[in-house]
């Protein structure tokens, strides 16, 4: 498999050298004033103290509340860890016990289907089909043996115009997924659903109802990329429903929706009883609409957002959360870097940092019931790409144009979870030139 716009000098890699040397290594202070304007609202210092990365973290968990203990992620070093289940190209070879992925998770979750944590090495090579690790299963560290996160490769191709009976040949040629396992309410609920298309929420390549998951120095795509044309094709390459989720030096490739990190129910339903939390550090994400979604309260540290042109979209954009009304917190974007490719230079058409979700406003934008998505995005790089002017574009669903909250009167104090108002803002960023 060949994913072009990786083919980058700096592709290979680990992506924490990506973020130093292949972004722009621009010096200087950021040119942003508080507060901002209505298109591109401002936080002052006081007000970004407010955001971060602890703060996100303690929010949500069992309920949509800051919790007494917060979570702080921790890595779990996998360099000297012994286990069973190694994954392989080639059985036997190396210490692999299987060739597929999704078999690996099944043989773990038959041996401990609770407690203590259960590692997956993955042996470089790439790997076709999904794999889907369910609701109450054991934290899970899926890591790659490879020297830097392209070594290994999870890789399918779905996206959400497909039918049912289309996914059912396509996730289970084999019997990869049989009643009586784990996993296979998951894939039921998809390859049984009484509607003609699949939606986005089953296209994922890799998808995780469980807490606790981790994913280190691999790769996971979602292969539809520039197959289809330029419309409404959500394809998601990783998808997780679960508390806890930590994600390090990894890379997700798509182009629209490629990273889910939300809330969902063992029915797929949105879970309104609690609020996941994620953190994705030392990573890329590549897409090209709304390609990091969900309804989370997530930190990204260090990491790049890569848009590209290959499709030719009218609204490129990176991020659309789903934030609840009444939640203060949904994506916290600190010391990273958001990049475009050479097709955006010199073009009318700039992506745009991302749009409010309002998911289920169809009908019109109702303050204070309608989720209303949560941005900042603080400390870092971004690049001529995007669009400085109106960086935000109209919400998904409602239409609803992009209003954030910035009185002429810098002194005067604002709400800065009004409903009324976008919740997208940004501080102390510095805008840089295409990287090359």
């Amino acid at each position: 498999m060949k994913i072009s716009t990786l083919s980058r000098a700096c592709a290979m890699l680990s992506v924490s050298l990506v973020l130093a040397a292949c972004s722009s290594s621009h010096e200087g202070l950021s040119s942003q004033v508080a507060p901002g304007t209505a298109v591109d609202p401002i936080l002052t210092p006081d007000e970004a103290a407010n955001f971060t990365a602890k703060q996100y973290l303690a929010f949500g968990g069992r309920s949509l509340q800051v919790q007494q203990q917060g979570w702080f992620p921790k890595l779990i070093a996998t360099s000297d860890v012994k286990t069973d289940f190694v994954v392989g190209p080639q059985m036997g070879t190396d210490g692999a016990a299987y060739t597929n992925i999704q078999q690996a998770v099944e043989a773990a979750l038959r041996v401990r289907n609770h407690g203590e944590r259960v590692f997956i090495k993955i042996l470089p090579g790439t790997y076709t089909g999904a794999v889907y690790i369910p609701s109450g299963a054991p934290p899970i560290t899926l890591f790659g043996a490879g020297t830097n996160p392209g070594d290994v490769v999870i890789q399918q191709g779905l996206e959400a115009s497909v039918t049912p009976a289309a996914y059912r040949a396509t996730m289970s040629p084999n019997g990869e997924f049989i009643p009586g396992n784990r996993a296979w309410y998951m894939f039921n609920i998809c390859a049984t659903q009484p509607s003609d298309t699949l939606g986005a929420g089953c296209t994922a390549t890799v998808w995780s109802q469980s807490s606790g998951l981790q994913l280190q120095n691999l790769t996971i795509v979602n292969s539809t990329l520039d197959s289809v044309d330029a419309g409404d094709h959500p394809a998601v390459a990783l998808r997780t429903d679960g508390d806890n989720i930590l994600l390090d030096n990894v890379r997700l490739i798509g182009r629209q929706n490629t990273l889910m990190l939300t809330t969902a129910n063992v029915k797929n339903q949105p879970d309104n009883k609690r609020y996941s939390r994620a953190y994705v550090q030392n990573s890329l994400i590549e897409g090209d609409v709304d390609y990091v979604v969900g309804r989370s309260s997530a930190v990204f540290d260090h990491v790049e957002f890569h848009t590209v042109s290959s499709r030719g979209v009218k609204q490129p954009s990176v991020f659309a959360p789903n934030t609840p009304a009444n939640a203060p917190y949904g994506f916290l974007v600190t010391n990273s870097a958001l990049t475009t490719d050479r097709g955006f230079e010199g073009q009318a058409v700039k992506a745009q940092l991302g749009r409010a979700w309002d998911e289920g406003a169809e009908n019109g934008y109702v303050p204070g019931t309608t989720p209303n998505s949560q941005v900042v995005i603080r400390d870092s790089q971004i690049d001529s790409g995007y669009n400085q002017l109106h960086p935000w574009g109209d919400a998904a669903f409602s239409g609803r144009a992009f209003t954030g909250n910035a009185p002429k009167d810098e002194k005067q104090q604002r709400d800065l979870n009004d409903v009324n108002f976008n919740r997208l803002w940004q501080y102390n960023n510095v805008m840089t030139p295409p990287a090359k």
